[in-house]
């Protein structure tokens, strides 16, 4: 298999960790645990995203209603 593109840094990070096999429980564990990650991650972007455009629950239910969804 040939590569068309370099590997980010994390994919390089991560196969230098994981060079041995894991567990089905611990492979499932490191799952929910890059889950974790990524979903906080994305939780915190939103929420800085909430407090620049000043949204309020106001906002939400406006868009919930489907009056004034963002374009």
């Amino acid at each position: 298999m040939v590569l068309q593109t370099p590997l980010s840094n994390v994919q390089l990070e991560l196969l230098k960790m994981f060079s041995r096999d894991l567990s089905e429980q611990d492979l499932l564990n490191l799952r929910r645990l890059l889950a974790r990650f990524l979903a906080e991650k994305a939780s915190d972007e939103l929420d800085q995203l909430w407090d620049e455009r000043g949204w309020s629950d106001e906002t939400m239910d406006s868009w919930l209603s489907d009056e004034g969804a963002p374009k």
